[in-house]
């Protein structure tokens, strides 16, 4: 559309929320043309969830809002949203767990209904899959409780670029690869290109910054609910991306340093699916493969073997953080800081009691130092982004005296200052002698174990140590069962 002015597809102006005295957003204006992708970027509890909510009109701003066409702040709601085709793919999963693929779209798409809707409905979620994830596998009928993480995670992707009647020309995608493996993330981000191509428009939230500059046209920067760099993709870097979000860049610092471990005590061992899982005292260890090939089923036959009483030892031999936090992470009903303290109160009571001192006390310094972005731990879980709730459920591990510490992709959603520091301290748990398993959807951070075991098809393929752990030899090893 050279010389051509284009008519946003949705323009938010001067948009002011807030929290109690916590500012979610403080005066920002953001629109977005059709055509681009706008990738939005910043710390948790920047603001990026809350400028979401406002687009997908789930919350009205206490001033601003968005503007109508002539730049006056029209009334809007979800209902005014999805008339404008703006689609969401939330963090927090939210199709319904009762309900099959088909009937989740039913729900999606009020046009669907009469006399052969399921029909209709699977016509609609299996074209769209096939389109972004060829080779996908998913039946339509399934129970979506049924599904993995990355199973619910793709079916939301394609549900947002489907269209049954009304064609979607905004989709928001907030973290959209967080469960996803390598693979399946390449076929989604290959698609958002094509789709803003064909001149839709994207909104791309992730904390994997090189599919950020990858994918982007335009990036847009927030710390503390306002905007603070928006510039063209091109005119970033990653370290120019991180420095502009506030964080100190430590370059490769964080890389795993070689330690040889081959003489340490053996804690944990598992054989019957392939290779046997063999991990030492003080040693990090990767689970990788493609996703869904049996790594959380592993954690979790290595954590009912170790902790099968109903009753929370004093002396845990494992402790566990979950990657669906939503579904086996949090308490929804409870405060973050009985989220953080449920699993070490043996050593917090005296005759049966909590002491409330030390619970507060124990609170306020891992609040500090993994950086909880709350003014107060005694408000709801539910009221911290996603990458917050995940950073109470990693402290809430590492506060236990267990000496195993199990892994389900913890970091999901946490932005790439606070991966950092939980990677140190990872290393210091660890030089200490604390033990990780840890599987994770991110290369990088498989590639900061001591020794990693490949999955495929449920079965352990390939073992690699040292130097031998890289991506490529990963990627080889997930594909043909072999390390390159």
């Amino acid at each position: 559309m050279t010389g051509e002015k284009r008519k946003p597809v949705i323009a938010v102006t001067e948009a002011r929320v807030s929290f109690g005295a916590v500012k979610a957003l403080d005066g920002v204006t953001l629109s977005i043309l059709p055509g681009e992708c706008v990738g939005l970027v910043g710390h948790n509890g920047a603001g990026k969830s809350t400028i979401v909510s406002v687009i997908n009109g789930g919350l009205t701003p206490h001033d601003g809002g968005v503007a109508g066409e002539d730049g006056a702040i029209v009334r809007y709601g979800i209902t005014a949203a999805r008339a404008r085709g703006v689609r969401c793919v939330f963090q927090e999963l939210s199709l319904c767990p009762n309900l099959t693929i088909v009937e989740n779209v039913r729900l999606v798409h009020r046009s669907l209904g009469g006399f052969g809707w399921r029909r209709r409905a699977r016509a609609v979620i299996e074209a769209s899959l096939a389109t972004i994830f060829p080779g996908h596998g998913i039946a339509s009928d399934r129970t979506v409780g049924e599904l993995s993480i990355a199973e619910r995670q793709m079916v939301e992707i394609a549900m947002a670029f489907s269209d049954a009647g009304v064609a979607p020309r905004l989709v928001i995608l907030d973290e959209p690869t967080s469960s996803l493996d390598a693979s399946l993330a390449e076929q989604m981000l290959v698609h958002v290109r094509r789709f803003v191509a064909g001149g839709g428009s994207v909104i791309f939230i992730s904390h994997i910054l090189n599919e950020i500059l990858s994918t982007a046209d335009r990036i847009v920067v927030m710390k503390d609910g306002r905007i603070v760099a928006e510039r063209p993709a091109a005119d970033f870097s990653e370290r120019s991306l991180v420095e502009a979000m506030g964080s100190v860049v430590k370059g490769e610092a964080h890389r795993r340093a070689a330690r040889d471990l081959a003489g340490a005590p053996v804690v944990l061992e598992e054989s019957g699916r392939g290779l046997p899982l063999v991990a030492r005292t003080g040693e990090i260890v990767g689970l990788a493969g493609l996703a869904g090939h049996g790594q959380t089923e592993m954690l979790m036959t290595l954590h009912a073997a170790r902790s099968g009483a109903w009753l929370p030892a004093r002396d845990p031999a494992v402790t566990f953080v979950a990657g669906d936090r939503r579904l086996n992470g949090v308490f929804e009903l409870w405060s973050i800081l009985r989220n953080f303290s449920i699993a070490s109160l043996g050593d917090m009571t005296r005759n049966g009691l909590v002491r409330t001192g030390e619970e507060d006390a124990r609170g306020a310094d891992w609040k500090k130092r993994i950086e909880i972005r709350t003014p107060d731990m005694g408000n709801r879980i539910l009221s911290l982004s996603g990458g917050n709730q995940q950073k109470v459920l990693f402290a809430r591990a590492l506060v236990t005296r267990a000496p195993v510490v199990l892994m389900d992709d913890p970091m999901r959603g946490v932005d790439v200052g606070t991966k950092q520091e939980v990677y140190e301290i990872v290393r210091q748990e660890a030089a200490n002698g604390r033990t990780f398993v840890w599987y994770s959807t991110e290369m990088e951070e498989v590639c900061l174990c001591d020794r990693v075991y490949v999955f495929r098809e449920g079965k352990i393929v390939a073992e690699l140590s040292g130097d031998a752990v890289s991506e490529a030899n990963i990627l080889a090893a997930s594909f043909e069962g072999v390390a390159a």
